[in-house]
């Protein structure tokens, strides 16, 4: 398991200018190069890391959607937590070193805003294999109230 971390600007974002219903909008995970630096308060939609974009058999431009998304409140730690299935990519080879997490609303850069990325902390390759990312906890993020 790997940490996941939020962009600054994904909740200013919805709570603003870019309503977002995480469990009815295609949210995408999409994998990086190494040659990506995570940027958590400049990135804020997917035009600012599409360049970094691996390629690889097995894997299709964009990423692939997220499924079975749920949001949740847990208020025996005042969390609202949002889940998804992991993510897999089948007879993949390829290598990658983060992944992005986005919504993905329509063709304009603006409406493919960043939730959160992942970084694997070095460059993870498979090779004719499945590649899967896992959710530490099965949560990709939660945000506790006070």
């Amino acid at each position: 398991m790997y940490p996941i971390k939020c962009y600054g600007q994904f909740l200013k974002l919805v709570f603003t200018t870019h309503p977002v219903n995480l469990t009815s909008d295609t949210v995408k995970v999409a994998l990086l190069s190494s040659s990506y630096t995570p940027d958590q308060d400049a990135h804020t939609t997917f035009n600012d890391v599409a360049t970094y974009e691996i390629s690889g058999e097995g894997y299709t431009t964009g990423g692939i959607e997220l499924t079975n998304k749920q949001v949740q409140y847990d208020p025996d730690n005042n969390q609202v937590i949002f889940t998804a299935n992991s993510a897999s990519w089948t007879n993949a080879t390829f290598t990658a070193r983060y992944a992005v997490i986005y919504v993905d609303k329509g063709t304009q850069a603006t409406d493919k805003p960043l939730i959160a990325y992942v970084d694997f902390q070095g460059e993870k390759s498979c090779e004719n294999s499945e590649f899967t990312l896992e959710w530490p906890n099965g949560a990709i993020f939660a945000i506790t109230t006070p």
